[in-house]
């Protein structure tokens, strides 16, 4: 690692600005340069939590700093391209928040751009980065549930409604990321029921139905309009099966030794099922914020010359996977085929 700490600079401190200024300002490795946010209300809260950080209106003078080597973008959807993409062309380094971009061209051109100028782009999947999140994906590798059969999750709450994305760009995004990271493959194709309950042409419910190469089937249930909070994933492999829940305060992982076991009839008789149920277990999981450890491997993908783990390719794919939910969503739950490789009959 560099003893000269990794300038950075924070645009956007909205709703998720103040979280990333937090964890940079207490990450050793990193010097927080400028907060730049075009409301000047929004800059003034800032400067009264951290009175030493440089702030602006104006994007410019940020990029002009030779003192900011990587910029954090913390901005509404639609803006995430533009910013990104002048934050490139400047030089910087860039993380972005989910996701990446309203669209697959724009989301391209950015990875594209980074390649070209050798520069790190990284994308804020920020569960990816969760301690039981990695603990899942260990588990999956190392074969203890056996053939993943199918996941199902559910991210439902009580509001935020957003004004200028559906409920499937606002939280799939979780959830696709972990999946993709979990089973080292990408979905191939999509279909999607919903609707909008508060804004008609905003949808803010969406049952969203994932088909993979290896056969897994998924399904993610994303709703604003919940009367509980629920983060809650299935998974049910042949070996075992896995409840992970992210709104459990301790055991947030329990793996189940239950199973169905299918013995093949000896003679014209019925085939026979076995039903196992045996131990519950909680593993010991770290209780380290995923912010952190986000902002960390942000970092030392920079400094190490090391692709990121949530870089811009995995981002592409991520709003690849979105604009087909999108469309199926508004054509009536159609199955729309994802670009990878195709998917098995």
């Amino acid at each position: 690692m560099s003893v000269q700490p990794l300038g950075v600079a924070l645009v956007g401190y909205g709703y998720w600005g103040p979280n990333l200024l937090r964890n940079y300002m207490e990450l050793p490795e990193a010097e927080v340069k400028w907060v730049c946010d075009v409301r000047a209300e929004a800059l003034k809260t800032a400067q009264s939590r951290y009175a030493s950080v440089p702030v602006s209106t104006a994007y410019d003078q940020v990029l002009a700093d030779p003192a900011v080597d990587a910029v954090l973008v913390a901005t509404p959807i639609s803006t995430h391209h533009a910013i990104a993409k002048a934050a490139l062309e400047a030089g910087k380094h860039v993380f972005v928040e989910k996701p990446m971009t309203a669209d697959a061209a724009q989301a391209r051109e950015l990875v594209e751009l980074a390649a070209a100028r050798g520069l790190t782009l990284m994308v804020g999947h920020t569960f990816v980065f969760s301690p039981p999140v990695r603990k899942v994906k260990e588990l999956i590798e190392a074969g203890a549930l056996g053939e993943i059969y199918f996941i199902t999750t559910q991210r439902v709450n009580l509001g935020l409604h957003q004004k200028d994305v559906s409920v499937v760009w606002d939280l799939a995004p979780h959830d696709l990321s972990v999946l993709y990271y979990w089973l080292g493959e990408h979905a191939c194709a999509v279909s999607v029921y919903g609707r909008g309950c508060i804004t008609p042409d905003v949808p803010d419910v969406a049952f969203i139905n994932l088909k993979f190469p290896s056969g897994v089937v998924a399904e993610i249930q994303a709703s604003w309009l919940s009367p509980v909070k629920l983060r809650r994933t299935i998974v049910v492999g042949s070996k075992k099966m896995l409840v992970y829940d992210d709104t459990e305060n301790v055991e947030k992982v329990k793996i189940y030794d239950h199973g169905v076991d299918f013995q093949e009839p000896s003679d014209y008789g019925e085939f026979q099922l076995s039903y196992r149920t045996g131990d519950i277990v909680a593993p010991k999981i770290s209780g380290a914020e995923p912010l952190y450890l986000e902002a960390q491997h942000f970092v030392h993908s920079i400094v190490d010359r090391q692709p990121p783990l949530t870089g811009g390719e995995q981002g592409l794919q991520v709003v690849i996977s979105l604009e087909a939910a999108e469309a199926s969503l508004r054509a009536g739950g159609v199955e729309m085929p994802i670009a990878v490789p195709p998917c098995t009959a």
